[in-house]
Protein backbone atom coordinates (compact mmCIF):
# COMPACT_ATOMS: atom_id res chain seq x y z
CA UNK A 1 0.00 0.00 0.00
CA UNK A 2 1.35 3.46 -1.06
CA UNK A 3 0.87 5.86 1.47
CA UNK A 4 -0.07 9.35 1.02
CA UNK A 5 -0.79 11.37 4.25
CA UNK A 6 -1.40 15.23 3.55
CA UNK A 7 0.44 17.75 5.56
CA UNK A 8 -2.70 17.85 7.79
CA UNK A 9 -2.72 14.08 8.04
CA UNK A 10 0.98 13.86 8.84
CA UNK A 11 0.56 16.37 11.67
CA UNK A 12 -1.69 13.71 13.35
CA UNK A 13 0.35 10.73 12.76
CA UNK A 14 3.24 12.49 14.26
CA UNK A 15 1.01 12.91 17.62
CA UNK A 16 -0.06 9.37 17.25
CA UNK A 17 3.79 8.06 16.82
CA UNK A 18 5.05 10.02 19.61
CA UNK A 19 2.00 9.61 22.27
CA UNK A 20 0.78 6.47 21.17
CA UNK A 21 -2.71 5.35 21.06
CA UNK A 22 -5.16 8.65 21.74
CA UNK A 23 -9.01 10.67 21.67
CA UNK A 24 -9.41 13.14 19.36
CA UNK A 25 -9.21 15.79 22.17
CA UNK A 26 -5.72 14.41 23.17
CA UNK A 27 -4.66 14.94 19.76
CA UNK A 28 -6.80 18.00 19.26
CA UNK A 29 -4.92 19.27 22.69
CA UNK A 30 -1.34 18.98 20.85
CA UNK A 31 -2.18 20.64 18.07
CA UNK A 32 -4.11 23.44 19.56
CA UNK A 33 -0.51 24.84 20.95
CA UNK A 34 1.01 25.15 17.42
CA UNK A 35 -1.80 26.35 15.65
CA UNK A 36 -5.58 27.64 15.29
CA UNK A 37 -7.24 24.29 15.11
CA UNK A 38 -11.20 23.56 15.67
CA UNK A 39 -12.16 19.95 17.18
CA UNK A 40 -14.46 19.49 14.77
CA UNK A 41 -11.94 19.70 12.33
CA UNK A 42 -10.07 17.52 14.00
CA UNK A 43 -12.35 14.83 14.44
CA UNK A 44 -13.55 14.96 10.43
CA UNK A 45 -9.79 14.40 9.63
CA UNK A 46 -9.55 11.56 11.93
CA UNK A 47 -12.18 10.29 10.79
CA UNK A 48 -11.31 10.31 7.00
CA UNK A 49 -8.34 9.17 8.27
CA UNK A 50 -9.84 6.35 9.37
CA UNK A 51 -11.60 5.95 6.45
CA UNK A 52 -8.32 5.74 4.20
CA UNK A 53 -7.34 3.30 7.02
CA UNK A 54 -4.35 5.59 8.14
CA UNK A 55 -5.34 4.92 11.55
CA UNK A 56 -7.10 2.22 13.65
CA UNK A 57 -10.12 3.01 16.08
CA UNK A 58 -11.43 1.85 19.00
CA UNK A 59 -14.70 1.85 19.93
CA UNK A 60 -14.67 -0.04 23.04
CA UNK A 61 -15.06 3.15 25.16
CA UNK A 62 -17.14 6.22 25.42
CA UNK A 63 -14.42 8.24 23.70
CA UNK A 64 -13.15 6.66 20.63
CA UNK A 65 -9.44 6.04 20.61
CA UNK A 66 -7.55 6.26 17.71
CA UNK A 67 -3.74 4.67 16.78
CA UNK A 68 -1.85 5.26 13.60
CA UNK A 69 -2.61 2.19 11.66
CA UNK A 70 1.05 2.35 9.61
CA UNK A 71 4.37 2.50 10.95
CA UNK A 72 6.31 6.22 11.10
CA UNK A 73 9.34 4.15 9.41
CA UNK A 74 7.68 2.70 6.46
CA UNK A 75 5.78 6.17 6.02
CA UNK A 76 8.99 8.15 6.49
CA UNK A 77 10.67 6.05 3.82
CA UNK A 78 7.89 5.94 1.65
CA UNK A 79 7.93 9.69 1.62
CA UNK A 80 11.66 10.31 0.99
CA UNK A 81 11.84 7.98 -1.54
CA UNK A 82 8.93 10.16 -3.48
CA UNK A 83 10.74 13.45 -2.54
CA UNK A 84 14.00 12.00 -3.97
CA UNK A 85 12.56 10.75 -7.17
CA UNK A 86 10.28 14.11 -7.35
CA UNK A 87 12.77 16.75 -6.48
CA UNK A 88 16.02 15.00 -6.94
CA UNK A 89 15.89 13.28 -9.94
CA UNK A 90 16.71 10.13 -8.20
CA UNK A 91 19.80 11.35 -6.65
CA UNK A 92 20.11 10.87 -2.71
CA UNK A 93 23.35 12.07 -3.12
CA UNK A 94 22.02 15.18 -3.98
CA UNK A 95 19.89 15.17 -1.25
CA UNK A 96 22.28 14.83 1.65
CA UNK A 97 24.84 16.90 -0.15
CA UNK A 98 21.52 19.75 -0.41
CA UNK A 99 20.57 18.70 3.61
CA UNK A 100 24.23 19.33 4.73
CA UNK A 101 24.78 22.58 2.85
CA UNK A 102 21.79 23.93 4.12
CA UNK A 103 21.47 22.60 7.83
CA UNK A 104 24.47 23.07 10.40
CA UNK A 105 24.89 19.00 11.67
CA UNK A 106 26.20 18.66 14.80
CA UNK A 107 28.96 16.17 15.90
CA UNK A 108 26.50 13.43 16.83
CA UNK A 109 24.38 13.79 13.60
CA UNK A 110 27.49 13.70 11.61
CA UNK A 111 29.00 10.36 13.65
CA UNK A 112 25.49 8.75 12.50
CA UNK A 113 25.97 9.67 9.03
CA UNK A 114 29.46 8.21 8.97
CA UNK A 115 28.28 4.84 10.90
CA UNK A 116 25.38 4.36 8.15
CA UNK A 117 27.85 5.00 5.78
CA UNK A 118 30.14 2.50 6.48
CA UNK A 119 27.37 0.14 7.16
CA UNK A 120 26.25 0.24 3.94
CA UNK A 121 30.00 0.50 2.63
CA UNK A 122 30.08 -3.33 4.28
CA UNK A 123 26.88 -4.37 3.08
CA UNK A 124 28.26 -3.63 -0.68
CA UNK A 125 30.84 -5.31 -0.44
CA UNK A 126 29.15 -8.66 1.00
CA UNK A 127 26.94 -8.41 -2.04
Amino acid sequence: MEIKPTDSELEILNILWENGPSTVRDVHDVLERSKDAGYTTTLKLMQIMHDKKLLVRDETARSHVYTANISQQKTQGQLVKKFIDNVFNGSASQLVMQALGNHKANRQELDEIKQLLAEMEKKMKNR
